[in-house]
């Protein structure tokens, strides 16, 4: 997919557990478009829809809750413990959340094609590289922290044990490879003033570079 030409986009990554999140709601505070790959996967996998009949063709309907949507822990539970079958649902998801994001894109294009100024869109997306979608960027920003740090945030906001959490760290390309990959990386090991100051500082480059972008 060929992002639209007037839109700036950065691609926003990291592993699971680094604060993407806290980084991505302060960029919404600060004025910039934010796309939520995981909600686009819950729209592209909702009740009714395309994605949900092919993920229950591939699994079965033992992977349904009782009111028809996903049973998406029993669904995780399963693929981080299969890496083919992990595969098999990101190819089934990841298109219909890739051309999702695409026309979203174009929307927010043609809302702002008589702008003076180039609107800055932000792809939260925890499997960017995995998925491909860096292709869509201009460019990327990795959230990063220590694996304690990391593990010790997945164990108390999803109540997870430790071994459950290596797998789905594991199920991910490497953070250091993230790193290496990335044109910024914003720590996330200290306080979340210090991570918000990082983010504020990088997005206010962004701003003035877009000053001087061509439309």
């Amino acid at each position: 997919m060929i992002k639209p030409s007037n839109v700036y986009v950065i691609g926003l990554t990291g592993g699971i557990g680094t604060g993407k999140t806290t980084v991505s709601n302060y960029l919404k505070e600060l004025g910039a478009h934010v796309i939520n790959a995981d909600e686009v996967a819950h729209e592209v996998t909702s009740p009714g829809s395309f994605g949900l009949s092919r993920v229950i063709a591939e699994f079965g309907e033992e992977m349904l809750l009782e009111d028809g949507s996903l049973n998406r822990k029993k669904l995780g539970q399963l693929v981080f413990s299969d890496p083919e079958a992990l595969s098999k649902l990101n190819s089934i998801v990841h298109p219909l959340v890739i051309d999702q994001i695409g026309r979203m894109l174009e929307e927010i294009s043609c809302r702002h094609c008589d702008a003076e100024e180039v609107p800055c869109v932000v792809l939260d997306v925890p499997l960017l590289f995995e998925a491909g979608m860096d292709k869509m960027c201009d460019e990327i920003w990795v959230v990063a922290t220590d694996k304690d740090v990391q593990v010790q945030r997945l164990m108390a906001r999803d109540g997870y044990p430790e071994s459950e959490i290596m797998k789905r760290i594991q199920a991910q390309m490497p953070l250091e490879e993230k790193v290496k990959r990335a044109h910024k990386v914003i720590d996330n090991s200290g306080s979340i003033e210090n991570t918000k100051m990082q983010t504020y500082e990088l997005f206010e480059d962004v701003k003035r570079r877009l000053r001087d972008y061509p439309c």
